[in-house]
């Protein structure tokens, strides 16, 4: 977000085109994680890019920073811009957000979240109806929960 700031004292409230990545982290039961966002509800661990960084090693170093976990494999699901990716938050902001979707079941660590960024990470079977919409766009194109037997 440094990379963000040092824009925003530029040009203010200006709408900005700003990449960033998510990644679906599953578990060996097929369930999901969420993060608990503390500028809201539910979402994917994922942020925006920093300068010099690929889509990947954004995606590593956010769910890093969130969630406490390493990730290894990812696998490319999706790129998501245009207009419903408009976004105005309260102090006037505006971004269009362009977001790689990424997945991977290889992870390692222990989850500890980062409490200036997330209230909650644990995994989910079903997806819960405080997911932001945004995330959702993200998830159900890909993540279908398995049925219980």
């Amino acid at each position: 977000m440094e990379y963000v700031h040092s824009l925003r004292k530029k040009v203010g409230n200006t709408p900005l085109i700003l990449p960033g990545a998510v990644v679906l982290i599953l578990n060996e039961k097929h369930e999901l994680l969420l993060q608990h966002r503390t500028d809201g509800g539910w979402g994917l661990p994922g942020g925006l890019m920093e300068l010099g960084e690929s889509m990947e090693e954004t995606a590593r170093r956010e769910v890093e920073e969130e969630t406490g976990l390493l990730i290894n494999d990812l696998k490319l699901l999706g790129l998501f811009s245009g207009a419903e990716y408009h976004f105005t938050f309260d102090n006037g902001d505006e971004i269009y957000s362009v977001t790689a979707v990424y997945q991977t079941s290889t992870y390692s660590g222990k989850i500890v979240p980062n409490k200036d960024e997330s209230l909650d990470v644990r995994f989910f079977a079903e997806l819960p109806p405080e997911l932001l919409p945004e995330y959702r766009t993200y998830i159900e194109p890909y993540y279908i929960p398995k049925k219980p037997k």
